[in-house]
C-alpha cells in the first residue's frame, strides 16, 4: 500500500481552514472574492515532514548536517544515500544541479486536508533523473506524469520496504 496517514495534523490543518475562511470572508467584503489565496503548506514544512515519512516508513538515518547536497539521509542497510521530496501542491519534485546524486529517491505527496501522503516515487534516483534536461539551471520540476512514469519504470526488487 502507497498511502500513508500521518497523525497529528488535525489542529494544523484546522488553524488554516479557519484563516483560510477568515480571509475569503474578507476579501468577499472588500469586493476581492474573485482572487482565492489558498494557504498551501509548503517549504520547510512540507520537507521536514517527507523527512520525517521517510525516516518513520523507511527506516532512513538522517545525515547529520544539511551541507550534503542532493543526499537526505542513507536507507537501513547503511550505504544507499536517499534523496527525500515532499509537496503539498500536488505537483513533481523539483531537482537541482548538483555534483553529487543519491542512490535512491522517496517523493511523497501530502495531502493535509485528508491527513495522508502518497509515495510517488520510491526506487533509484536515476530514473527520475532521466526525465530532466541534459543542461538546466537552477533547478528544474518534473510534472507529477513525468514522476509516475519514472516510478513505472522501477523493479520491485529496486524498492525500499516499507517498516511498520
Amino acid at each position: 500500500m502507497r498511502i500513508i496517514e500521518i497523525p497529528m495534523l488535525d489542529e494544523l490543518v484546522e488553524a488554516r481552514n479557519r484563516m483560510r475562511a477568515h480571509y475569503d470572508a474578507l476579501l468577499r467584503r472588500s469586493h476581492s472574492d474573485s482572487v482565492k489565496l489558498h494557504f498551501t503548506f509548503d517549504g520547510n514544512l512540507v520537507g521536514d515532514l517527507g523527512e520525517a515519512l521517510a525516516v518513520k516508513h523507511f527506516g532512513i538515518r538522517l545525515v547529520e548536517t544539511k551541507s550534503h547536497p542532493g543526499i537526505d539521509g542513507y536507507a537501513p542497510d547503511g550505504n544507499t544515500t536517499v534523496q527525500v521530496k515532499a509537496t503539498g501542491t500536488k505537483r513533481g519534485p523539483a531537482f537541482r544541479k548538483t555534483e553529487t546524486r543519491a542512490h535512491h529517491l522517496l517523493f511523497f505527496d501530502i495531502d493535509f486536508d485528508n491527513r495522508i501522503a502518497q509515495v510517488v516515487f520510491n526506487g533509484p534516483e536515476r530514473y527520475a533523473i532521466t526525465k530532466l534536461p541534459t543542461e538546466f539551471s537552477n533547478q528544474r520540476q518534473l510534472s507529477p506524469k513525468q514522476i509516475r512514469e519514472a516510478d513505472a519504470l522501477v523493479l520491485d526488487h529496486e524498492r525500499l520496504p516499507r517498516i511498520e
